[in-house]
C-alpha cells in the first residue's frame, strides 16, 4: 500500500543508516544504527507511516540530511 507519509527509503546495511524522504516536503532524514530487521519490518509493513511512528521515530539518532545528528528528532 502506498504511504501518505513516506516517499522513499534507502538502507545502507554496512553503516545501518536508514534514509527516509517524507511527503509532501521531500525532506530527507537519516536514522543511525537501525538494525536490518527494523528496516525489513518497514519494507513489509501494511502501513509504513504507522510502522515508522511505532518502531523508528524517536528511537534512533537522526538528522535532517546535511544537519547535525540529534537524539530522536521529533518530525
Amino acid at each position: 500500500m502506498p504511504s501518505n507519509l513516506i516517499q522513499k527509503t534507502v538502507y545502507d546495511e554496512a553503516t545501518q543508516t536508514l534514509s527516509i524522504w517524507f511527503m509532501p516536503s521531500g525532506n530527507r532524514y537519516d536514522y543511525q544504527d537501525v538494525p536490518p530487521e527494523t528496516y525489513a519490518g518497514l519494507r513489509h509493513a501494511f502501513s509504513k507511516g504507522r510502522y515508522f511512528n511505532t518502531f523508528i521515530r524517536n528511537r534512533f539518532r537522526c538528522r535532517q540530511h546535511g544537519a547535525p545528528w540529534t537524539e530522536g528528532l521529533d518530525l
